[in-house]
């Protein structure tokens, strides 16, 4: 009997919930910025938490989360519906940290890049002169630079390493962004039920793992 209270309550919490967050956001959809900073303050923490997981850097997930807040803001009057209004963050915030990891594999390219044209370059002017110049300690070190925060376990990590690209962005919009089913497929692309199983079936499989 304590169970189905348990479980009303939360629904009923849920519900009132998400009727504050539709308010504050047709407020802010019409210029409020009152609103708007409330709505910052309601989801800024599982915003960082999602950016992180995805990430895997504080500095980089505090700037995802600062540029998808700015656009959020730029663009609130496009809002369609105040009730959709966390799958519409979620969805700017999920596309930023992609072009996020986009550029910084860019980057990392171009970094190898420049450190194999020195090494042909070293290997050109030892041959020739003889001087027998060596590149070894060069001080080259891990080119993504991450500082990595330690609530983020290497176990966790693997264990979310371990599934897809599109199963892990199922598992973080879920456990860490908290949204449902039907939410998850409004930014995945996917349907409700495809959602569900995969879910299901992804965590079935870190806890295997995890265990």
């Amino acid at each position: 009997m304590n169970e189905v209270t348990d479980v009303n309550t939360r629904s009923e919490m849920n519900s009132t919930s998400r009727e504050i967050t539709a308010s504050l956001a047709s407020k802010a959809a019409k210029g409020d910025r009152n609103a708007f900073c409330e709505l910052y303050g309601r989801y800024k923490d599982r915003l960082y938490r999602y950016a992180l997981y995805k990430l895997r850097d504080p500095h980089m997930a505090e700037d995802a989360v600062s540029e998808t807040v700015l656009a959020a803001w730029k663009g609130i009057e496009k809002l369609k519906s105040e009730t959709a209004f966390g799958t519409w963050i979620y969805r700017i915030l999920s596309n930023r940290c992609n072009t996020m990891l986009a550029d910084e594999i860019q980057q990392r390219s171009n970094l190898e890049n420049i450190y194999r044209e020195t090494i042909a370059a070293n290997a050109s002017v030892t041959i020739s002169s003889g001087a027998g110049h060596s590149i070894a300690g060069s001080g080259m070190s891990d080119s993504t630079g991450r500082n990595e925060d330690p609530a983020l376990s290497i176990e966790l990590r693997q264990a979310l390493d371990m599934l897809s690209d599109e199963n892990r962005q199922i598992v973080l919009l879920s456990v860490v962004a908290d949204l449902n089913s039907t939410e998850i497929a409004e930014i995945t692309g996917l349907n409700a039920n495809t959602v569900r199983s995969r879910l299901a079936r992804s965590l079935a499989q870190m806890r295997e793992f995890l265990s």
